[in-house]
Order: C-alpha cells, then sequence, then structure tokens
C-alpha cells in the first residue's frame, strides 16, 4: 500500500526516537554567588562565617566534625544552590524586619545553625542529619491529597444519606483527634439522631469503613438493628483510602531550572495567580525534586510585635540591649516555674486544655523537657501508650531498664520511651543495622501506613534484625507497636526542639513582658486558642494596667502607655471595637493626626464616620474616655 522508501524511512525516524522517561532529569536553578566563587565554596565560606559567629571562642571538635560531615554530605549531593536558596529566602525575610526561625528537619543541621536559618543548636540535641538529607532521600511538596478523617468522612456521608446537616455538622464539631476512630453512642444520641432509623445505621456504619476502622461498639450498645449488608459493605469498601480532594499544600513550593510545565503537570490554584503541582509528595519524590517550604506562623508574628514593642518602649529590663530571639535569656527558673502551674493562656503550643493538664504532672524544668512537652501530648505517643510509662518513670514510679548500652544511648534523654520519630529511625540504625537511608525509608512509611499500607517490610526487617543482635523478640515487638502509634501523627524531635524555642520565648515574654506580650498577642488575631477578651483578662490577672480604646488615645493596633511609675501600660487598640470599619478607622486616625477632636461632632464629621461607626464606638466606650463633650 505504500512505497517501501518510505516504510524504510519510518524506521529511520524509529531508530532516532530513543527517548526514554528515565532522561526526564529534573535540575535546581544555579543559585547566584560571588564572582569566581562555586556553590560549594560559597556555602563553606557563609557556614564559617555563621561558625565564628555563633562559637566566638571556637567551635568544639564535635560541632566541626559535625560541619565537615554535613558539608562532605551535601556536596556529594549536589545540594549546596537548595542551601544557599534556603539561605537566600532568610536574609530577605530579615531585611523586611520578618521574624524567620527554621523548623522541622532544619533544626537537625549545624550547617543550617551557622547560617541563621534556625536558632536551635543542634550541638544540644542528639538528632540525625539524615533526617533532613540522606542519599536516599529526595522530595518536593506543592500538593497534598486529602484524605477521609471522622470529621469530613461524617459530613459526606450524612449528606449522601439526606440526614440533616445541621445534626450532621453537630456530631462531627463534637468530634476531637484523640478520640481516635471511635463512635460514641452517646453523642449519636446528643446529635439528634434516632439510632433506631435505618438510615442512622447506615450512616454509622458506612462511616466507620470509609475511615478504614473495625466498629468497637456492638448492635446492643447502638441498638442498630440487623447486621450491615453486603451490599454496604461493598460500597463502603470502594471508599476506603479514596481521597476527598487535592488541596494546595500550606507553603511548600518547587523550582527548577526550566521550565516547570515541561517536567510535571500544573493547574491553577483557587487563589489568582497561583498555580500547583497535581502530584502529591510520593509522586514528586519518585521524580528527585526539591522542595522549598515557608510557612507563616501566627505567633513568629506575635513574637517579633512583642520584641518590637519593648524595644520601642526602652528594652527589657532583663536584657542588655536590642531584645530578639538570639538574647532572650535563657533556662529563666521563673518562667518553668509559671510553666509548671500552667499559666499559660497565650503561650505557644502549651496553652491548650490538654496541654495545661499535662504541664504540672511532666513539670517542665529545662529546654529539653519542653521540647518532649510539646512531643507528648499527641495522637501518635497517646495511641502507641508511651505517655503514661514515661511519666511513670519521670516521676520515679517505674525503673528505666535498656536492654543494651546502644538502645541507652538513644533512649536515655526520653527514659527508655522512644517518643520522637527520630529515636525509631536511630534504633533501627543500632539495634536492627539500618542503613540511615533505610531508616528514613522507615519513618516515611510510619506516616503513610495508616493510609497507605508499607511497614509489612519493615516490621519483618526490623524483628528478624534485633533479634540476630541479642535483643529479645518481645523488645522488638514493643517497638514496633509504638512505631504504629507514629500512624496517628507523632512530632519528629526536631520540629518539637523548633517548637520549644519558641514555646519558652513565648512564656519568657509572658512572664517578665506582660504588657508587650498581651498587646501583640491581640495585634496578631485571629490566632491560638483565646479571644481578646479573654486575653486582657488573663494580662489583668498577672498585674497589667489595661487602659480602654480611646479615640483621643488608641491607634488601630494596641499600643504601650508609660505610667507614672515607669512601668508599661497596655491600651487597647481601636482594632477591638466591635463592628468599627477598617476604612473609618483609618479615616479617624488621620484626622486626629492633623489635630485633636473637640468633640462628637468634630469626629463624626473631620472622619467621615458613618452611623454604623459612630455607634460601634458608642457602644464600645471609646468615644472621648478622658473628656466627655457632647
Amino acid at each position: 500500500m505504500y512505497p517501501a522508501a518510505l516504510l524504510e524511512e519510518t524506521l529511520s525516524v524509529a531508530e532516532r526516537c530513543a527517548f526514554k522517561l528515565d532522561e526526564l532529569r529534573y535540575e535546581y536553578p544555579e543559585e547566584i554567588v560571588p564572582a569566581g566563587a562555586t556553590p560549594t565554596g560559597h556555602l563553606r565560606a557563609l557556614t564559617e562565617r555563621g561558625c565564628a559567629r555563633r562559637w566566638p571562642a571556637g567551635a568544639t571538635a564535635g560541632v566541626r566534625d559535625a560541619i565537615e560531615r554535613e558539608l562532605r554530605l551535601i556536596a556529594e549531593l549536589g545540594f549546596e544552590p537548595f542551601f544557599l536558596t534556603v539561605h537566600d529566602v532568610v536574609q530577605y525575610a530579615r531585611s523586611r524586619k520578618i521574624l524567620c526561625q527554621g523548623r522541622g528537619s532544619a533544626a537537625n543541621s549545624v550547617v543550617c545553625y551557622c547560617l541563621e536559618i534556625t536558632e536551635v543548636d543542634p550541638s544540644r540535641m542528639a538528632m540525625l542529619f539524615e533526617r533532613f538529607i540522606s542519599k536516599e532521600r529526595n522530595a518536593a511538596l506543592a500538593a497534598t491529597i486529602i484524605s477521609y478523617r471522622p470529621r469530613s468522612a461524617l459530613r459526606d456521608v450524612g449528606k449522601a444519606f439526606g440526614l440533616n446537616q445541621a445534626d450532621v455538622d453537630k456530631l462531627a464539631r463534637s468530634f476531637q483527634w484523640w478520640d481516635g476512630q471511635r463512635i460514641d453512642p452517646q453523642r449519636i444520641r446528643d446529635a439528634g439522631f434516632d439510632p433506631d432509623d435505618e438510615r442512622t445505621r447506615l450512616f454509622t456504619e458506612l462511616t466507620a469503613q470509609i475511615l478504614g476502622f473495625p466498629r468497637h461498639l456492638s448492635q446492643h450498645e447502638l441498638k442498630l438493628g440487623k447486621e450491615t449488608t453486603a451490599k454496604d459493605l461493598a460500597l463502603a469498601r470502594e471508599l476506603v483510602g479514596f481521597p476527598r480532594h487535592l488541596s494546595q499544600h500550606v507553603g511548600g513550593f518547587v523550582i527548577a531550572r526550566g521550565r516547570l510545565d515541561e517536567l510535571v503537570p500544573i493547574e491553577n490554584a483557587a487563589m489568582p495567580d497561583r498555580t500547583v503541582i497535581q502530584w502529591d509528595k510520593d509522586d514528586l519524590d519518585a521524580l528527585g525534586l526539591l522542595k522549598v517550604d515557608v510557612l507563616g506562623l501566627g505567633m513568629l508574628s506575635a513574637i517579633r510585635r512583642a520584641f518590637g514593642l519593648v524595644n520601642e518602649f526602652g528594652g527589657s529590663k532583663s536584657v542588655s540591649g536590642q531584645l530578639d530571639l538570639a538574647t532572650v535569656p535563657g533556662e529563666d527558673p521563673a518562667v518553668y516555674e509559671m510553666i509548671c502551674r500552667a499559666d499559660t493562656v497565650g503561650v505557644f503550643q502549651i496553652e491548650s486544655r490538654a496541654q495545661m493538664a499535662m504541664l504540672p504532672r511532666l513539670r517542665p524544668r529545662n529546654y529539653y523537657d519542653l521540647v518532649i512537652e510539646v512531643a507528648i501530648v499527641r495522637p501518635g505517643p497517646i495511641q502507641g501508650e508511651m505517655v503514661h510509662p514515661y511519666l511513670r518513670r519521670r516521676s520515679g514510679e517505674e525503673a528505666v531498664i535498656y536492654p543494651s548500652r546502644d538502645v541507652e544511648v538513644v533512649l536515655k534523654r526520653t527514659l527508655g520511651v522512644p517518643i520522637f520519630q527520630e529515636q525509631v529511625m536511630q534504633l533501627a540504625i543500632v539495634a536492627a543495622g539500618f542503613s540511615p537511608g533505610e531508616a528514613d525509608g522507615l519513618r516515611r512509611a510510619m506516616a503513610a501506613w495508616k493510609r497507605k499500607g508499607g511497614l509489612e517490610p519493615f516490621q519483618k526487617r526490623l524483628i528478624e534484625g534485633m533479634q540476630a543482635r541479642g535483643y529479645p523478640e518481645s523488645f522488638a515487638q514493643q517497638i514496633f507497636n509504638q512505631i504504629l502509634g507514629f500512624g496517628e501523627y507523632g512530632f519528629p524531635e526536631s520540629h518539637a526542639a523548633s517548637f520549644a524555642l519558641l514555646v519558652y520565648t513565648s512564656a519568657w515574654l509572658k512572664h517578665h513582658e506582660p504588657a508587650a506580650f498581651c498587646a501583640a498577642l491581640i495585634n496578631s488575631q485571629p490566632m491560638g486558642f483565646y479571644a481578646p477578651a479573654q486575653l486582657v483578662r488573663d494580662a489583668r490577672a498577672h498585674g497589667v494596667e489595661v487602659r480602654p480604646a480611646a479615640v483621643e488615645a488608641s491607634d488601630w493596633d494596641c499600643t504601650l502607655e508609660r505610667r507614672q511609675d515607669g512601668r508599661p501600660a497596655l491600651r487597647l487598640g481601636l482594632r477591638v471595637v466591635k463592628h468599627l470599619s477598617g476604612d473609618g478607622a483609618l479615616r479617624l486616625l488621620a484626622a486626629r493626626a492633623m489635630r485633636a477632636f473637640v468633640g462628637t461632632a468634630d469626629l463624626a464629621e473631620r472622619a467621615d464616620l458613618d452611623r454604623g461607626d459612630l455607634e460601634a464606638l458608642a457602644a464600645s466606650g471609646a468615644t472621648f474616655v478622658s473628656r466627655l463633650r457632647p
């Protein structure tokens, strides 16, 4: 049908089409370095400069060894541009007076500490740099798959069954993470459902199946009637593990040397001018893409504002010079006494009821105690039954026994209980013969096994490896059972270390600079567990004079005013005036800057306030606190 010459030419074209999928290579952008420098040399220079700044009297031999080991591994993997990118982001943020604190895996790295990416000194910790970077690990994250959790499952299944959405929402809102995956019968009744109704029975059964857990309650307990039909369960099995939706990651972005849309599929995000890579972290990990995480944190904003208020007021009596993260005095016994009393309203991470209940029991007395406090009140340690053994050992009620010296080195800082992901990785290395990269694979499997499985190969390898090295099977199985608990979300030690620094800093501010701390928290709303009125009550309980919002004295934000005794008083800002429009407040401040108001009529005219703004000011008592005029 076709001429032979043309057919032969198709073979020639086919021979030239030698493309293979493994030719798709991700290339990280080249970072700009000084003329004549290489990324390797420039990273070393920045690290050495930072090392001299961090340790003016000279770094210890251990720190020097860690720096050389990290730089050697970074160079071997060609990751210098990545570290230079993060350093550049941090320097840019600080040039804009944005408070930065590296968290998560960055706290493992002496190089990151020298580059001022983190304020956590890793020489104070015993953590794995391999959790941050290893020969077997590359990761990126630009999108995240949201899977069914108890609340979303309840809402969606209830909608599918045509149940009253207000009642379903009431039931869903009653769930907390510490409930695990158990449907409490009383909550079903409290939400307004009839347990004997056929739709209610199917609703609860299907929800349980979607979440992938066995039904804990008997038919007698729930009075749900007959067994679920095969058709019902078949439908549920189709939904088990099914993603609910694709969401944009909160702060991870991927950059490449070439066009990213030629390498990965991209779609428009919900926000204008934003795009999202359609793959999740596992897909990106398979291609070896690197990510840079830039995440906002409300407490960092509050701490920065508190520092600014204190410094503008004249500084802190407890600090020589400017107050910042690096100059906050460490290990203050009075701060820890306040924490042990659970006097922690507004304090980062330890202000919830669950944390407040734990504080008098754990009684943190130093920085590392805070690291443990941050990590232990989490679903992972609770589900893995690690909390009570740790508390008993800490109080001396239970002996601490280690099966070997190697295990003692890993678990001594947590009294023989593996609370952190890094400890599991270290145990796998020293007790079961894992390589650092294999241990990191175990960490990733721990985080994903509830959704995807994949822990079985590690279970066999871990238990057999420990037994081969003389550890009893009971110990190996105990460790593996605790690993399963991390599937319910366990904290990495590096993350807890970064958070603990902010816990201590915010607690120090609350104790030593309560007026500035309260003002900063209110100026950073919405954030945390407490409303401005609750924060104000707590500040007053700590001896702070709180002055009301006033037309003639308040800025938009809360400010500090000097009392006759020289101490700061807290002046509430116009932001706390309910229903006052932002535009109206701006016009008020602009008019007041021209000249003082002489009365309500003058205020209304020059600030061009409408009736709603005037009523809001009047209702809050913010009109002319010092001189009431018509």
